[in-house]
C-alpha cells in the first residue's frame, strides 16, 4: 500500500505506519491554520492505519495524532496532543514556532508527565498532493571522469546576486535564474551539488539566540521541498528549478540528511517520528530506551535496521529521482545508513537496496564517510557505485601547500586519486571525490587568511567548529592591506585549486571560492543565515581575472584526457589505443628515489599516452611548494613544452627545453 496521502479523482487515500497505535486520528485544517474536521483511520492491516475519505482533493492541509502508549523510560511518546506531520507528505506548509506545546512533555515538571496542550497551532501541516505523472527527464548523464561538482547553497548563493530580483533570491526560483545558471556553466561546473532542500527546522537554541539554521541538516520532512524555498508551490517551483538546470546541460546533486531528524534528543520537540513510533524509527540504548543513540553528534539516530525506515528513506530518493528529476545524491553522514547496532557494514541491507534500485540505477551516489560515532570513519569502505568526500585529500593538500613537512609522498597519493584508499576493493580514480574547501569549514579565502575561527556570532563562546583547519594567515589574521600578502594568498589560493583540478578523481568545488568569498573567519556556518553565511558578490568585482584563471583551470582539464583517467596507473596502463605512462620524477630530472619522498618539496608528475600508432602525448604538472624558486628538469623530447598554466605570471621560457625554473609556491602544468 501506498503511504501517505494518494489522491485520486473520488478522493484520497491516507496511509501511515505505526505498530504501536492504538487509533490514529486524521485531522484537516483550512488556510488559516483551524481544525475543521477529524476522523479515524477505519483500517489496519500489518500496521499501516489506513482510510479513504470520499472528496478529499489536492491541497487540503492535514496532520495525524497517534493515540497509543505514553512511558519515555520505555520509550513510548504517543500523545494525541501533538500534530504529526505525515512523513510521506510531499508538501509541507508552514514552519514550526518554538512553544512550550510543540514538547510532549510537560516542560516545568517531570519529564514523564505528559503534555496536553494542542501543538497545532505551532507546527507545519502535511498538504495533500497530486503525484507526478511525466516521469521523463532530460538527464544530462556527465560521465564521471568528466565530472566537476559545485557545492552550493540555495539560500547563500541567490540572496545577495546582482541579477536575481528581490523576489527570486534565496528560493529555487533564484536558483534557476538564467544570468545564475549562465555563470555557472560558463566556469565549466558539470553538477551542481546543492546542500539540503528537504523541509527542515531551526534549533530550539538558535531561536533563543534569534539565529535559525541555515545550511539544513535537520531534516523533518523526507519528501517534502523546504518552504522556505519556495514561494506558494514548493514541489512545482523545485521541479522547474531542476528542469532549468538540466536545460543548460548542468546537473542537480541533492545533499540528503537521513541520519538523524529535527526532533533532537530526548528532550526535544513532538513534530514527526517520535510521535507515531519512535521505536521503529530511532536507536535508542537497549539497556534504557529513554536515551537516543546519539552516533551522529545532532541528538538522535535513525534506526536504518528498520524494514520501514528503509522503505521511507528509498521512496524518498525514488520521489526525489522519478518525480523530481534530479540526478543523484550526496549523503551526509552515510555511514548511519549502514550502522547496525554492532557497527558499520559496508553490506548493510540500507546500503544494498540504494545501490540496486532501478529508480536509482543511472543517478550519482556519494557518501559523507563518517560520523561522530564508534568506529564512524569508514573512508574507502562503501560498495562499488558509491563514490566518497575524501578529507584526506582535503587535509595533505592544504598542509601541503602551507609548507608542511614530510608531505610530498601523501600529495602524491592524493593527485594520483588516493590508490591507497580506493583500488583495493576494485574502485576507480572517480570514487574519490577530492576537495579543498566545503561549506563544513573556512572558505578558500579564510583558509590562506585566518588561523583562528572566529566563530563568535554563533553564540557559542567560540567553542564550536574544527580546531584543527590546516590553515595559514602567512604573518597577519584576517583581512589585510598589505599588498605583498594579498599576492600571496591569492598565490596559494589558485595553487590550490590547481592541485584540486590536475588530481585524478573527482574536483568538487565551494561555490564562491573562484572569486574570494570570505566568512570573516567562520568555520561553521551553519546558523549564519545572514550576510556572513550568503555569498559576496562583491568580492568578484575585486579580482575577475582570478574568477577568469579558475574558469581556466576547469577548462583545460575538460580538454586534457590525461587529467581525467578512468583507471589507476602505476607506472604504466594499458588502453585500447596504447598505453598510458606515469612518473614522479625529481629536480635533476631522474625517477624520486624512496628517500627523497618524505623531504621533497619541489618535483614533477610526467604522464605520457602512446599511441599504438607511434603517436605520442605528454603533461608535466611541476610544483614547488617551497618559498624559494626551484630549477626542474624534463626529459629530453625533440618536441617543445608548451605552458598550459603557471600560478606565476611570471613563469619565464625553460633553457634547453629541459630546465624549468619555477617560482617558489607554484605549480605549473605543461604538454608537448
Amino acid at each position: 500500500m501506498q503511504l501517505g496521502s494518494t489522491p485520486t479523482s473520488e478522493g484520497t487515500c491516507f496511509a501511515i505506519y505505526s505498530a504501536v497505535a492504538e487509533d490514529v486520528e486524521l485531522c484537516f485544517f483550512d488556510a488559516a491554520g483551524n481544525q475543521t474536521e477529524s476522523r479515524f483511520l477505519a483500517n489496519c492491516d500489518d500496521d499501516v492505519w489506513h482510510d479513504f475519505v470520499p472528496g478529499c482533493e489536492p491541497g487540503q492541509r492535514y496532520g495525524f495524532r497517534v493515540h497509543g502508549p505514553w512511558d519515555p523510560e520505555l520509550g513510548l511518546r504517543c500523545n494525541p496532543a501533538k500534530l504529526m506531520l505525515d512523513p510521506y507528505a510531499r508538501i509541507i506548509e508552514g514552519e514550526l514556532t518554538w512553544h512550550e506545546a510543540v514538547f510532549d512533555y510537560k516542560l516545568d515538571g517531570d519529564k514523564t508527565n505528559r503534555c496536553g496542550q494542542d501543538s497545532a497551532p505551532w507546527v507545519p501541516v502535511s498538504v495533500v498532493s497530486e503525484h507526478c505523472i511525466e516521469r521523463k527527464h532530460d538527464r544530462p548523464h556527465v560521465p564521471w571522469k568528466d565530472t566537476v561538482f559545485y557545492e552550493a547553497n540555495v539560500r547563500g548563493f541567490t540572496m545577495q546576486h546582482p541579477a536575481v530580483p528581490l523576489d527570486d533570491r534565496g528560493k529555487f526560483t533564484g536558483m534557476c535564474n538564467a544570468d545564475v545558471l549562465a555563470y555557472i556553466k560558463a566556469l565549466g561546473i558539470t553538477s551542481i551539488e546543492l546542500m539540503p532542500i528537504q523541509a527542515f527546522v531551526d534549533e530550539h537554541h538558535l531561536a533563543n539566540k534569534e539565529l535559525r539554521n541555515f545550511w539544513g541538516y535537520n531534516t523533518v520532512g523526507f519528501l517534502a521541498p523546504m518552504p522556505r524555498y519556495a514561494g506558494s508551490e514548493p514541489l512545482i517551483e523545485l521541479r522547474e528549478m531542476v528542469r532549468s538546470i538540466h536545460d543548460v546541460g548542468l546537473e542537480v546533486i541533492l545533499d540528503v540528511a537521513y541520519n538523524h531528524t529535527g526532533e533532537g534528543d530526548f528532550h526535544g520537540p513532538s513534530l514527526s517520528f517520535r510521535g507515531i513510533d519512535n521505536l521503529s524509527y530511532y536507536r535508542v540504548h537497549p539497556d534504557n530506551p529513554a536515551l537516543y543513540v546519539n552516533d551522529t553528534g545532532c541528538g538522535n539516530t535513525i534506526n536504518a535496521d528498520h524494514p520501514r525506515v528503509k522503505q521511507l528513506i528509498l521512496d524518498s530518493l525514488g520521489h526525489f529521482a522519478e518525480d523530481v528529476g534530479v540526478d543523484g545524491f550526496r549523503f551526509d553522514l552515510a555511514t548511519i545508513l549502514g550502522r547496525h547496532e554492532h557497527g558499520f557494514s559496508s553490506e548493510h541491507p540500507l546500503l544494498s537496496a540504494i545501490g540496486s534500485d532501478s529508480r536509482l540505477s543511472d543517478l550519482k551516489l556519494i557518501a559523507e564517510p563518517w560520523d561522530p560515532g564508534p568506529g564512524g570513519y569508514q573512508l574507502g569502505q562503501f560498495p562499488p557505485r558509491w563514490a566518497e568526500w575524501n578529507d584526506q585529500y582535503r587535509d595533505t593538500i592544504r598542509r601541503f601547500w602551507r609548507g608542511d613537512q614530510g608531505l610530498s609522498g601523501a600529495t602524491a597519493q592524493r593527485m594520483h586519486g588516493s590508490a591507497d584508499v580506493f583500488e583495493s576493493n576494485g574502485r576507480p580514480p572517480f570514487a574519490s571525490i577530492n576537495f579543498i574547501t566545503s561549506h563544513d569549514g573556512y572558505t578558500l579565502m579564510d583558509t590562506v587568511s585566518y588561523e583562528q575561527r572566529h566563530n563568535e556570532t554563533n553564540g557559542e563562546d567560540n567553542r564550536d567548529g574544527h580546531s584543527h583547519n590546516y590553515s595559514c594567515n602567512y604573518g597577519e589574521e584576517g583581512e589585510t592591506g598589505n599588498n605583498d600578502l594579498q599576492a600571496l594568498r591569492r598565490r596559494q589560493r589558485l595553487n590550490m585549486l590547481a592541485c584540486l583540478l590536475f588530481s585524478q578523481g573527482t574536483p568538487m568545488l565551494l561555490a564562491g571560492d573562484e572569486f574570494g568569498n570570505s566568512q570573516q573567519g567562520n568555520n561553521n556556518a551553519y546558523a549564519q543565515d545572514n550576510p556572513i553565511g550568503w555569498l559576496d558578490w562583491t568580492a568578484f568585482k575585486d579580482d575577475p581575472e582570478f574568477t577568469d584563471q579558475v574558469r581556466d583551470l576547469i577548462w583545460l582539464r575538460r580538454e586534457t584526457a590525461l587529467l581525467r583517467i578512468e583507471d589507476y596507473i602505476h607506472d604504466r596502463l594499458p588502453t585500447i589505443d596504447g598505453s598510458i605512462e606515469l612518473r614522479w620524477i625529481n629536480a635533476a630530472g631522474e625517477i624520486k628515489r624512496d628517500d627523497e619522498w618524505s623531504e621533497s618539496k619541489a618535483f614533477t608528475l610526467l604522464m605520457t599516452a602512446q599511441n599504438t600508432d607511434g603517436s605520442e602525448s605528454s603533461l608535466a604538472i611541476a610544483i614547488n611548494c617551497f618559498h624559494e624558486p626551484a630549477s626542474l628538469k624534463l626529459p629530453a623530447t625533440a618536441h617543445e613544452w608548451r605552458v598550459s598554466f603557471s600560478s606565476d605570471a611570471g613563469l619565464g621560457a625553460m633553457k634547453n627545453n629541459r630546465t624549468l625554473v619555477l617560482g617558489g609556491r607554484t605549480i605549473a602544468l605543461l604538454q608537448r
